[in-house]
């Protein structure tokens, strides 16, 4: 620095002339500065305009439109009176708050702007106020509250609570309540099981039932009489065994047409015991078309539908249930209850039945018990085998209805099948009548046959002959569903 230089630092700044260029005069108002040497105009010259340079620079106002200090004019020209409020600010502050600013007026004695100590105070802009900046306003969740409480009832009678949906973040899910069994519903499935499998076992039963035309109408037959009435006849039929089963059954081979060795009539009231009589296969009797004969040989002229007649006509009983049963199927459900036991008076020994059996309790096994109630090998011979058939169709169906065969499957489903299959019933029969029978028959029954007057020799042979003034009384009570007369009964 030089120190002697009395300008200081003031003489070093470089005030640009009022043209713009170092060195030159100012130029007179009106005109523009002449362009530079070297560079050539553009076309039309127009100072302006420049070929790939820099954009012009701004051509200057004309002389007065604002001071020559570099100030822009005011947007706008204040009033006379001085500056006006404008967008709610407030008026300016006094002249000791006042801050170098612009010359917003020019003082008409010459071009110098005025000192800012001589500037009026309604020439000063005044200093802008501004608003306060505005703080942003958190984000706040709405306040949530609570429910009302109510009383909860007890837990057993809550439904199932709800999950609550997987956007509520704040609400954890309830623990699933553990469903309680309920025995009940397994029992009631027993339940219906047992009844399908019931119902099943007895259509498929039914369907293995036999079914022949045995009550077929004829004129003049018997009215209807009370109670139910069935007629039951064992046949000596064998063509449906093999010649090893006619030698273990001792059936004798084929003796000509088939034969009833056993025909019962068995009667059950509307209240009461049930009746079981023994009509002997020897019986004279009147045969419809054929005159008087054996009631068994009804059976080998007409088959089942004229032994029915016939035992119609003469005992004045009609008929409602059908069922007959040969050799190889009486054995079969005997052995399929595992046996009957029996108790002898006496021992009875027959070769042509097969038959050896002491005198005793004993358990027979189905030929066995196909030879007991065939043989005449006793003493009174066709009387003495009405009564053991008696006997042991009362035994055989105690022990088919009993408490130990009805609840056990393995001996109920092999006995009625067995039954099922060795049956011949008639059109209209079902086995749910042979259930209804052997129910009826399960309590105490009442056993006899029919009155008889003696023997006869006659053109068809040996034959029994009824009695029958008591015969007629016998079976007219069997109509009327009354109790037969003691005196008549014989055991």
């Amino acid at each position: 620095m030089n120190g002697d230089d009395p300008r200081g630092d003031a003489s070093r700044r470089r005030v640009p002339p009022p043209s713009g260029r170092p060195g030159e005069p100012p130029l007179p108002p009106g005109r523009a500065p002449a362009p530079r040497p070297g560079r050539p105009l553009p076309p039309g010259n127009d100072p302006t305009v420049r070929h790939g340079g820099p954009p012009p620079r701004r051509p200057l106002p004309p002389e007065g439109a604002y001071p020559r200090n570099g100030n822009p004019p005011p947007r706008r020209p204040l009033p006379p009176d001085g500056p006006t409020v404008r967008h709610g600010q407030p008026p300016a502050r006094p002249a000791s708050h006042i801050e170098p600013t612009q010359v917003l007026r020019r003082d008409g004695s010459g071009d110098q702007p005025l000192a800012y100590s001589q500037m009026p105070r309604e020439h000063v802009k005044p200093r802008q106020q501004h608003a306060p900046p505005q703080r942003p306003v958190p984000h706040r969740e709405p306040v949530r509250h609570a429910p009302t409480q109510r009383p909860v009832p007890h837990h057993d009678s809550l439904p199932p609570r709800r999950t609550p949906p997987p956007g509520d973040a704040g609400r954890q899910p309830m623990p699933r309540r553990r469903r309680r069994r309920h025995p009940f519903r397994w029992f009631m499935l027993v339940v219906v099981l047992v009844i399908v499998g019931l119902v099943a076992g007895i259509v498929h039963l039914d369907g293995a039932l036999t079914r022949i035309d045995a009550l077929t109408s004829y004129t003049d037959r018997v009215g209807n009489t009370p109670g139910t009435n069935w007629l039951l006849v064992g046949s000596d039929g064998r063509g449906d065994l093999s010649s090893e089963q006619e030698q273990e059954l001792a059936t004798g081979g084929d003796t000509g047409p088939e034969r009833t060795d056993t025909i019962m009539l068995v009667h059950i009231p509307k209240s009461g015991p049930t009746t079981m009589v023994s009509l002997p296969r020897d019986s004279y009797v009147s045969i419809p078309g054929y005159g008087k004969d054996k009631l068994n040989a009804s059976f080998a002229f007409g088959g089942a539908p004229l032994l029915v007649q016939t035992v119609e006509q003469a005992t004045g009983v009609r008929i409602d249930h059908y069922a007959q049963i040969g050799f190889g199927g009486f054995s079969g459900v005997v052995d399929a209850l595992g046996g009957i036991e029996m108790c002898l008076d006496e021992p009875i020994v027959d070769p042509l039945a097969g038959l050896d059996l002491p005198a005793g309790c004993q358990e027979l096994s189905g030929p066995q018990a196909l030879g007991f109630v065939r043989t005449r090998a006793t003493p009174r011979a066709d009387v003495d085998r009405m009564n053991n058939q008696r006997m042991f169709m009362s035994a055989l169906l105690k022990k088919a209805t009993s408490t130990s065969t009805l609840v056990n499957p393995f001996a109920l489903w092999p006995m009625a099948t067995g039954v099922a299959g060795s049956l011949k019933v008639d059109e209209g029969d079902h086995i749910w009548n042979l259930a209804a029978l052997g129910w009826a028959m399960r309590a105490d029954t009442v056993t006899t046959t029919v009155p008889i007057a003696g023997f006869d020799e006659t053109d068809v042979g040996s034959v029994l002959l009824w009695d029958k003034a008591r015969a007629s009384d016998f079976f007219d009570a069997i109509a009327k569903d009354q109790p037969i007369p003691e005196e008549l009964l014989t055991r």
